[in-house]
């Protein structure tokens, strides 16, 4: 079991997360962090740190949908392990579902 970013994280990117990480498992995109699956030793101590609620294990049905796009994305964009400002309007967007094609318009 491993622990996935999904939805909740786009247009937010709150990197909370990345700081309490032991084994520096986050990868940043234009609008979204990842995890690398293969990385992460699924200790949940990032769970908690998230506001928007975006990382959730591989076992759920949401962690599935996004199992892949976080092993792809893991292996193109940068290691992040220090917290950084949230994206603008972030608590905005934090609150928003569907956020799926945002993703897409910011390069990812």
């Amino acid at each position: 079991m491993t622990h996935i970013v999904t939805e909740a994280c786009i247009s937010c990117k709150y990197t909370s997360c990345v700081e309490v990480c032991p084994v520096a498992c986050f990868f940043e995109g234009p609008n979204m962090l990842v995890i690398d699956p293969d990385m992460c030793i699924d200790c949940g101590v990032c769970v908690g740190e998230c506001p928007a609620g975006a990382i959730v294990t591989d076992d759920t049905e949401e962690g599935q949908k996004w199992l892949g796009l976080n092993r792809e994305f893991s292996k193109i964009w940068p290691n992040i392990q220090f917290q950084k400002n949230p994206l603008p309007k972030a608590d905005e967007y934090a609150k928003e579902s569907d956020k799926y094609s945002r993703f897409f318009e910011a390069g990812g």
